[in-house]
């Protein structure tokens, strides 16, 4: 018996064609992949969904919200054995650790896209979203959290980032590496994650600020934050979560007044630690207030604090979720 998939649809590359005058890659009158799809019933016996149409810069925690509530109400009213979203690359792995933090569910939730068209020579993307069904739908692939499918790879929601521009190959864990294969025999895994997190949130109102780190870096900025509509503010800071020295008046302006300051590093490997006892170093921040995150890069972190916020949670919580 063919297991049941719901299949999203949200846009992105993965549903777009190429002008083959210009060139230029954007979304048509009608997703190509709705009609693919309906050819995949080898498969699994497909549920299609196509809440919106949008290219992945348009993505927004709304949309987000959106996705984690269609998710939830399909599972409660229908027996579903896992599901699929095919999402625009550029923030693929934001909404996919979005969900991972805000579903709890058994089933496999698999988030795939692709980097060419659905016309261009050589395009992923129906190849990806075979893989991605096939993920879904094998019963190793439960109790794992949300994974992210392309390129014969599966990865975490949680480790996984876009690495290159335009390369296929472009999702990749930098520190850990995917934890399985699809291969023309099935899904092979040789990694079973550790821990998984939930929050129940309602809304996505919550302002979390990220910005970089960068030499010669001061407190104009940080002031500038301070003044606006502000609940949290993630920097990625320099090498294991040190700053200049003329940031600290900003720093301290902005745990003064009570919003949550999260430290990540802006290297892509590795994790911000209070190590450094110098002026600016990781230990003056860690004495003043400041949050390090376990690995997390800056686009995850602020979307966990945010979720943090929203689901009321107090700054020592914070600071607990983060060292997970």
């Amino acid at each position: 018996m063919k297991k049941k998939i719901l299949v999203i649809h949200t846009g992105g590359t993965i549903s777009m064609c190429e002008d083959e005058a210009t060139g230029a890659v954007r979304p048509s009158s009608s997703n190509p992949l709705t009609d693919k799809t309906q050819g995949l019933v080898d498969f699994a016996d497909l549920i299609i969904e196509e809440p919106f149409n949008l290219p992945s810069p348009h993505i927004t925690p709304k949309e987000m919200l959106d996705l984690r509530e269609l998710i939830l109400q399909k599972i409660s009213v229908n027996q579903i054995s896992g599901v699929v979203i095919t999402h625009g690359t550029d923030t693929l792995e934001e909404t996919a650790y979005f969900l991972d933090l805000t579903v709890q569910t058994s089933i496999p939730i698999v988030v795939t896209g692709a980097m060419r068209s659905s016309n261009e020579i050589g395009s992923d993307g129906l190849y990806n979203l075979i893989s991605s069904i096939k993920v879904a739908a094998s019963d190793e692939a439960r109790e794992k959290g949300v994974l992210v499918v392309l390129n014969d790879e599966i990865h975490t929601a949680e480790n996984v980032t876009k690495t290159h521009t335009s390369d296929i190959s472009t999702f990749q864990s930098p520190q850990y590496g995917p934890i399985g294969i699809v291969t023309k025999r099935g899904v092979i895994f040789h990694h079973i994650p550790l821990g998984k997190e939930y929050y129940d949130i309602q809304d996505v109102s919550k302002r979390v600020v990220l910005i970089k780190a960068h030499a010669g870096m001061d407190s104009t900025l940080l002031h500038a934050i301070n003044e606006l509509p502000c609940d949290g503010i993630v920097i990625e800071a320099l090498g294991q979560g040190n700053l200049p020295p003329a940031t600290i008046p900003g720093i301290q302006a902005l745990i003064q007044n009570d919003i949550p300051v999260v430290f990540v590093s802006r290297c892509f490997n590795g994790i911000a630690q209070d190590t450094y006892a110098y002026l600016g170093g990781g230990k003056q921040f860690k004495e003043l207030g400041v949050i390090f995150s376990n690995g997390l890069n800056g686009q995850k972190a602020r979307l966990k604090l945010l979720i943090l916020l929203a689901a009321k949670r107090n700054l020592k919580e914070i600071e607990e979720a983060f060292s997970l």
